[in-house]
């Protein structure tokens, strides 16, 4: 589960995004900080029950900054009004597909799949669909993962036209067309405070595991 506490510091947070109230309130942040951890580190050994190596990651190197890069952003809030974390075989910071959890107030959800691939990465990835479109479709009409992820594949991240070296007519084209592959999972303020929430986190995971090993399959 995700304690209250952490949901409430986020909300006001979001409320008053600026430093000197940060700075007011950093002995909350950094028990919410703390306990996220000991969340994150939780949700680790839940997946590596079925995916091996995320059971090497530590939950340190799994999660994210909550101050922002306003550098190139007209959003000058200082601070992130979410915790999150990213599980990859070979660290948050690595290529390839993997898990993320993201918890903000209202806002909540578990996502899976790879978002916006290096050009090379997305050929492979393209290329693997096409050649293996049979079990690519068998995924997604897996009963566990359509429970999970009754929406399937986010479409908002495609091209208009086929991507080079494909036609219309492909049988797989509106997959191919894809610039991310990501699937996404929400869950209520009260879903993560449930004493449950973080085994239902894993069996979100494990239930898009096939997906996971597909695309990083075409990066092998």
């Amino acid at each position: 589960m995700v304690p209250a506490h952490i949901l409430k510091f986020l909300k006001e947070l979001q409320k008053n995004n600026e430093r000197t109230w940060f700075e007011a309130n950093r002995n909350r942040y950094e028990t919410a900080k703390a306990d996220f951890l000991i969340f994150t580190q939780d949700v680790i050994n839940g997946i590596a029950k079925f995916d091996t190596p995320i059971g090497e990651l530590l939950a340190k190197n799994c999660t994210f900054r909550i101050n922002r890069d306003v550098r190139f952003s007209k959003n000058k809030a200082p601070y992130k009004n979410n915790m999150s974390a990213y599980f990859n075989k070979a660290g948050k910071k690595a290529t390839g597909a993997g898990y993320y959890i993201h918890i903000q107030p209202g806002a909540s959800f578990a996502a899976a799949g790879i978002w916006q691939p290096e050009a090379a990465e997305l050929s492979g990835i393209r290329q693997e669909i096409d050649y293996n479109f049979d079990e690519w479709k068998k995924i997604f009409s897996n009963a566990t993962f359509k429970k999970h992820f009754p929406s399937g594949m986010d479409q908002t991240d495609s091209l208009v036209r086929p991507p080079k070296g494909y036609s219309d007519d492909n049988p797989a084209i509106e997959a191919l067309k894809l610039k991310s592959y990501v699937v996404r999972r929400p869950f209520t303020d009260a879903e993560t405070a449930s004493k449950d929430f973080t085994k239902e986190v894993a069996k979100t995971f494990q239930s898009v595991k096939p997906l996971i090993d597909f695309l990083n399959r075409a990066q092998d």
